[in-house]
């Protein structure tokens, strides 16, 4: 990289880290519009994203590309800034989602009157709440599962692939963890053990829910300048992607921290009957999942030597192995034995062909910037950032740098090590 674009590239990812601050979280999109119809546990915030691509646009005409879109935060704020942008997310029911969350722009009074509709036929249906999962008798009282189950019913015979009906689709699936008395919210994994203080009754929460996102499809729906583009995909081929498509990438992959991003809508997915429990988010989602969890990865569908032995692996080779092995043996002095010397090898062999997917749908020069963080799975320290620059660099890109955001690791009273972990923005160039 000359001089002249080393400087710009280092002002530009310099100035944006410091805006960041604290909103390396999902948190504070539930004050805007539309991201709050669904707080997805693995996100991060929408005005930080609009702050890059408003920098960027200053150097010029700018296409963006989140390759783990999650529940659209990078799209929704590429489309207010009037900025062409894909998006690519291979978790079939969060998906669903954002692609509901991006009919933003259809008329209020539409949704509004088919909302009625659905409550009104919703008074009339017989519950059947018989052939619910376990999980969800454990979340719900009986006459809130009720209610929830007649509006389910009511959507379904009404269904059509119309704006209206995927969005009162998602008004349904979003009041889900507010109606719940269990612990289901805001962090993915549900404790029926644990009972929330209040909780809301299903009907008020659905007339509620609809009257902020006709609300906010007001509000919004004014100032969208562009459309974008959400495909469901995979991030280790870019599937769907046109070559040297995109200049600006922004995104928040998968953490190597063993968090099952399978099961951050199993609530939703058990009450809609797309799955009976956790076993068949094997199938249903986890196989097209990054293998960034331990339930993903086991002895019988991974060959550890023939992934460390893979080219994609080459430039962190002999780093991945020592680090592997010690997890390996590590692994024998803990009563769950957990894989992550197997999660750790398909972790980073799967995001190589991320970054080797990127370089073929990335213009050259192109800024990339992961938000990121480090592991120590059995508190075996895992430089999860310098892999992921050697990584990009091999695959074509010219440089990275990291910008560190926060410390990580140092809340939870019952955490398993204390080797310090940080986060923050991972900056690649090229």
């Amino acid at each position: 990289m000359n001089q002249e674009l080393e400087l710009s590239f280092n002002n530009f990812s310099s100035n944006i880290s410091k805006s960041f601050d604290s909103s390396s979280t999902f948190i504070n999109n539930m004050k805007l519009p539309v991201h709050r119809w669904f707080r997805f546990s693995a996100g991060f915030s929408a005005q930080w994203v609009e702050s890059i691509i408003t920098q960027f646009n200053e150097q010029g005409e700018t296409t963006v590309l989140d390759p783990f879109a999650g529940s659209g935060t990078t799209l929704l704020a590429s489309e207010r800034l009037g900025v062409q942008c894909f998006g690519i997310e291979a978790h079939p029911f969060v998906v669903r989602i954002a692609r509901a969350k991006l009919l933003y722009q259809t008329d209020s009074d539409a949704y509004l009157k088919h909302i009625k509709t659905v409550r009104q036929y919703a008074e009339n249906i017989q519950p059947c709440i018989g052939t619910y999962p376990k999980l969800i008798h454990e979340c719900f009282s009986i006459s809130s599962l009720e209610s929830l189950d007649r509006l389910r019913q009511a959507w379904e015979k009404l269904s059509d692939d119309s704006s209206e009906s995927q969005l009162v689709w998602l008004t349904i699936v979003s009041i889900l963890r507010h109606v719940s008395h269990a612990g289901t919210a805001p962090w993915q994994y549900i404790l029926p053990n644990k009972k929330k203080q209040s909780f809301l009754e299903p009907m008020s929460a659905f007339d509620l829910m609809a009257e902020n996102m006709a609300t906010d499809m007001r509000i919004a729906g004014k100032t969208a300048a562009s459309s974008s583009t959400l495909i469901q995909s995979d991030a280790r081929t870019c599937q769907g992607i046109p070559d040297n498509f995109t200049n600006l990438v922004i995104t928040s992959p998968p953490y190597a921290n063993n968090y099952d991003y399978a099961d951050a809508t199993r609530l939703e997915m058990c009450f809609m009957k797309e799955i009976s429990g956790w076993s068949d988010l094997q199938t249903t989602v986890r196989q097209y999942l990054i293998r960034s969890c331990s339930q993903h990865v086991t002895n019988k569908n991974v060959n550890i030597d023939e992934v460390l032995a893979s080219h994609e692996l080459y430039p962190i080779r002999a780093s991945i192995i020592e680090s592997c092995h010690q997890l390996s043996q590590e692994r024998n002095l803990h009563g769950g034995k957990k894989n992550y010397h197997l999660m750790i090898a398909c972790y980073f062999f799967d995001m190589a062909k991320v970054w080797i997917a990127l370089r073929r749908v990335c213009k050259s020069p192109a800024i990339v910037c992961f938000v990121i963080g480090d592991s120590a799975p059995y508190g075996i320290y895992i430089p999860v950032i310098e892999w992921m620059g050697l990584l990009a660099q091999a695959a074509g890109f010219e440089s990275f740098k990291f910008e560190k955001i926060r410390d990580r690791n140092v809340k939870w009273k019952n955490r398993k090590h204390t080797v310090p972990l940080c986060e923050g923005c991972l900056w690649v160039y090229g």
